[in-house]
């Protein structure tokens, strides 16, 4: 668009291109929630972001935000900055810095006040405690507490004009699960942090409630909560539909965590109007709660991004923001160079020795066990503490050489960005999926289950008897098993025994590779870290920076056996 917006920064025209464009739209319902005391003498507009996830770049990007921001400002509104969570995990710009960069640009940006969402502790807790010590904004919530005591502020409240906004933060007690449970206890593996998560949802209802009760006393004409907590099933007693019944006094809930960008006005425990509104994932809408100057009475709603092609280099938009991410960005490439560990020994997803008939590598991480994918299973079973752990092959997209390891490296491994999850499964499904994923070994097959506290073997001699749906997912084992005498830590794996497993969400939640046979088993951590961060937390951590003799051997720890004659 030859750069014809460059430098608009508080400009109308900005969203009145946007708007005639069609790309930006301001959505909500007409439904206000019940006016406050007092009516401020200016309109306030909160601009909130959640689950930003790094993404700097994308949709509308921290330099739309910029825009946006500025030309809220431009209008003589009192105009805040807030986000509900889970901005500093997500994209390798997060892994990279261990969410430095993040913070850095959210300072520049000015943000308000945020809450911690589950993710912001991916990077252990020393290090989330860092990266809040270098917000130029406060953290707040109402339930993250250690030992009983809150690490953060319950609330915070800002003057504006004649009146008095106060912001009570509110993080999923689910944190514990979906982000990785040993960051939240002591050296014995008892949980010293926690999120108020009894079963019945009482103890985070009381704590919201304190909250709010202490913001009015303090003279707060209105409540906003920042709510990391969703709508999701699985997320219940603690959603902001549980929270907003059992309580009163809140005007509005700025929620994220579940991804939605749904607008609710339900009643609360007085049967007073509350709005929730939430914007989102990776910057596609920012949210807005305006509170009118006219009659005090407050709405929330979107502007939202739907190209392909972010609003910065479609519009060309270039603001104070353009130079901090590209900043960013150039700091990633740098980063991506750094040696972080050392290997003793060449990790491999090909033989070392035999080659296809073209004279290249073989590659065989699609249908045996190598070194390197033990060492990624090993990651993701002592990053979780789960019993086991079942890959797919398919996964692991290069091998790492002898020498020091870089960032690139590691992201090369895993460049897919999948997530660690564990789910408890039976034994009998355990065994369901290693025959599904041996089914045609010898040939290749991204669904090859590279493995961690399992042992098996494969007797090759006999025909895979999986059956599949048109759609390629597993129904069933018609005939005799080709997998056998499987083991499950030093014990022979019993059908009808439960086990932990763990596995990215590729294949534990979305069916990857028409693995079908975990879809109803109970899901205990969602979505705790991103594979490659699980690597580099293992390398660097557990092993100490150092890979060595244990993974020398290239066709792996004898895990997994191809037996190729009956006995």
């Amino acid at each position: 668009m030859n750069r014809i917006m460059a430098k608009l920064r508080a400009s109308a025209v900005f969203l009145s291109v946007l708007l005639l464009a069609g790309a930006l739209t301001a959505c909500g319902q007409t439904a206000a929630v019940q006016a406050a005391p007092a009516v401020p003498d200016r309109d306030i507009c909160i601009l909130f972001t959640s689950d930003v996830h790094c993404g700097i770049d994308q949709n509308f990007g921290y330099v739309g935000l910029e825009a946006v921001k500025e030309q809220m400002e431009a209008t003589g509104d009192y105009v805040l900055l807030v986000d509900d969570g889970d901005s500093i995990q997500g994209e390798s710009v997060g892994t990279m810095t261990r969410g430095e960069a993040d913070i850095r640009l959210m300072n520049a940006l000015g943000y308000d006040v945020a809450i911690p969402g589950n993710h912001e502790f991916d990077y252990r807790m020393e290090r989330f405690l860092e990266l809040a010590e270098m917000a130029e904004f406060p953290y707040i919530s109402c339930n993250f507490n250690k030992e009983g005591e809150l690490v953060f502020d319950p609330y915070i409240i800002r003057e504006l004009g004649n009146v008095k906004v106060a912001f009570v933060g509110v993080t999923t007690p689910k944190t514990t699960t979906t982000s990785t449970p040993k960051y939240f206890q002591d050296e014995n593996g008892k949980f010293i942090y926690g999120f108020m998560a009894d079963e019945t949802g009482e103890a985070l209802y009381e704590a919201v409630q304190q909250a709010v009760d202490d913001a009015r006393a303090e003279g707060a004409d209105y409540v906003v909560v920042l709510g990391h907590v969703g709508n999701e099933e699985t997320c219940r007693p603690w959603t902001y539909a549980d929270i907003i019944s059992h309580t009163s006094g809140i005007d509005a809930f700025l929620d994220g965590h579940s991804h939605d960008t749904d607008k609710v006005v339900m009643k609360n425990r007085d049967g007073r109007d509350v709005v929730r509104q939430a914007c989102g994932t990776k910057m596609e809408a920012i949210g807005w709660l305006r509170i009118s100057a006219e009659d005090g009475k407050a709405d929330t709603g979107l502007y939202t991004w739907n190209n392909d092609i972010s609003a910065p280099e479609l519009l060309g938009i270039e603001n104070d923001m353009t130079a901090e991410v590209e900043k960013a960005a150039g700091e990633l490439n740098r980063k991506l160079e750094e040696v972080i560990a050392h290997s003793a020994v060449e990790l491999t997803d090909c033989d070392p020795h035999a080659t296809d008939d073209a004279g290249l590598p073989l590659r065989i991480i699609r249908r045996a066990e190598t070194n390197l994918g033990d060492l990624c299973a090993d990651a993701f079973r002592e990053q979780t503490g789960a019993d086991a752990a079942i890959i797919n092959g398919g996964g692991v997209r290069d091998d790492i050489p002898a020498g020091d390891i870089t960032m690139g490296d590691i992201l090369r491994v895993n460049p897919f960005g999948n997530m660690v999850c564990v789910k408890e499964v039976t034994g009998q499904q355990i065994l369901d999926a290693l025959e599904w994923g041996t089914k045609d070994v010898p040939s290749e097959n991204g669904a090859f289950p590279q493995v961690s506290g399992i042992t098996y073997e494969i007797h090759t001699y006999i025909d895979s008897a999986c059956t599949q749906d048109a759609e390629g997912m597993f129904t069933g084992v018609d005939g005799e098993y080709r997998v056998k005498n499987v083991t499950v830590g030093d014990e022979p794996l019993d059908p009808e025994k439960t086990y932990t497993v763990a596995s990215n969400d590729y294949l534990l939640l979305n069916n990857g590779d028409g693995y079908t046979m975990f879809d109803d088993c109970e899901l205990l951590q969602d979505s705790v870290k991103l594979d490659n961060q699980a690597l580099i937390d293992y390398i660097t951590g557990t092993l100490g920076g150092v890979i060595g003799d244990e993974y020398s051997d290239p066709y792996g720890q004898g895990r997994i056996i191809a037996v190729d004659e009956k006995p």
